[in-house]
């Protein structure tokens, strides 16, 4: 009996398993994203231009895409064994606005060129 079915089989596993974690990670990435923006704007809606009545929710909602956010990208970083230093700048990219849609657009190009996803 051959072995060689069983490492093509796990192979294909581990790229499906890549590829899910890569879609769920891209997804969480512009969700906070856009999130952090809306935040933003409320902010300088509230502090800025001092309008009254902004709704109390915008951040509490970007606090838990956001967590979910960090979820998922270790769930990432653990399937394609990214070093301490790549995954905490990932993870940080959710901070800064517009950051994470750079950071997406890199770290999925970079996987699928490392994993042939």
């Amino acid at each position: 009996m051959s072995s060689a079915p069983d490492k093509t089989q796990a192979s294909a596993n581990k790229t499906q398993k890549i590829a899910s974690a890569l879609l769920r990670y891209r997804v969480l990435a512009y969700a906070t994203g856009i999130w952090l923006l809306v935040l933003v704007t409320e902010m300088v809606a509230k502090y800025i231009f001092e309008v009254e009545n902004v709704p109390n929710w915008i951040a509490v909602v970007h606090g838990w895409v956001y967590l979910v956010y960090l979820v998922f990208t270790i769930d990432l970083a653990i399937k394609v064994r990214w070093p301490a230093g790549r995954t905490i700048g990932t993870l940080l990219a959710g901070t800064i606005p517009f950051l994470s849609f750079y950071v997406e657009h890199k770290r999925t190009k970079q996987v699928k060129a490392d994993f042939a996803v």
